[in-house]
């Protein structure tokens, strides 16, 4: 019985090693992948710099669409802001339009939806006289909206819709 015992003990030394070798591997491992993981489901990394500056319309897009959205999405004080918004960025003329859109619609004329996207992006689309920008609007269900949205060189927004003043 005891040559028996010494046998199950010399096998087992080599496998409680293995299993230590194994456990800590693991325990070193699961951490780095889960932050791993995360920080690519996330799309970012730990630290992040947005910058911009107030004479460049494409970021000047970026700033409305940005705070616009905000604004919208708190139900009890983003009314007079969003309002204020679309007065200092939008052209007077061209509120006029969306307000007529509006009507028409039944839905928010900068948004061009009923409700408020969960992310926006904006990228330059290069133009020479004026900027013009696409907007792709993700909402909660995933789904994309994209908008095209003109700026005057004086950093006012003429136009919303799917097609840019230019035809593009």
């Amino acid at each position: 019985m005891n040559s028996n015992n010494s046998a199950r003990k010399s096998v087992r030394k080599p496998v409680r090693r293995a299993a230590l070798a194994v456990g800590l591997a693991a325990a070193v491992a699961l951490p780095l992948g889960l932050t791993s993981s995360a920080q690519a489901s996330s799309g970012a990394a730990a630290f992040r710099t947005v910058s911009g500056k107030p004479s460049d319309s494409v970021t000047r897009i970026a700033d409305f669409y940005g705070a616009y959205i905000d604004a919208q999405s708190d139900p009890d004080h983003g009314g007079k802001l969003a309002d204020a918004l679309r007065k200092y960025y939008v052209s007077a003329s061209y509120l006029n339009e969306i307000k007529t859109w509006e009507a028409r619609n039944h839905a928010d004329g900068v948004l061009r939806a009923q409700n408020v996207p969960v992310k926006w992006t904006v990228t330059d689309n290069g133009t020479a006289d004026y900027t013009e920008a696409a907007i792709t609007l993700t909402w909660g269900d995933r789904t994309t909206t994209k908008l095209i949205v003109d700026m005057t060189r004086s950093h006012k927004i003429i136009h919303i819709g799917t097609r840019g003043i230019g035809g593009k």
